[in-house]
């Protein structure tokens, strides 16, 4: 397990790098990314909706709350990324996927 602050190191650049993704990509899709205290939403107008992505540093873990359900990524030495363990997918894919699904379109990506 990761230490506290090479946890905290890698999360925080894993949050504002997929932040920057998302304003990049806020034209592409009907929503909003906003960050309040080290917590990412994703607010969508239609179909309403809000994603929240946020450290939680006792598990050394992003977790991410969207469409009804809470997916925990950890962070992966030889991808240098957090992924969702039971399939590899990585933090962005992730994101970009469920906010398609949330759209219904594939317009999306996030780079």
């Amino acid at each position: 397990m990761l230490d506290e602050l090479t946890f905290r190191k890698h999360a925080d650049a894993a949050i504002e790098s997929l932040k920057k993704s998302l304003i990049a990509a806020e034209e592409d899709g009907d929503f909003e990314a906003e960050e309040q205290n080290g917590v990412l939403n994703i607010v969508f107008d239609e179909p309403p909706g809000k994603f929240v992505i946020t450290p939680n540093t006792p598990v050394r873990q992003i977790w991410i709350s969207a469409l009804s359900t809470s997916f925990k990524l950890d962070w992966s030495d030889a991808a240098q990324v957090f992924v969702l363990l039971k399939n590899g997918t990585e933090l962005k894919p992730l994101v970009a996927r469920l906010i398609n699904e949330h759209l219904g379109t594939d317009t999306v990506t996030l780079n």
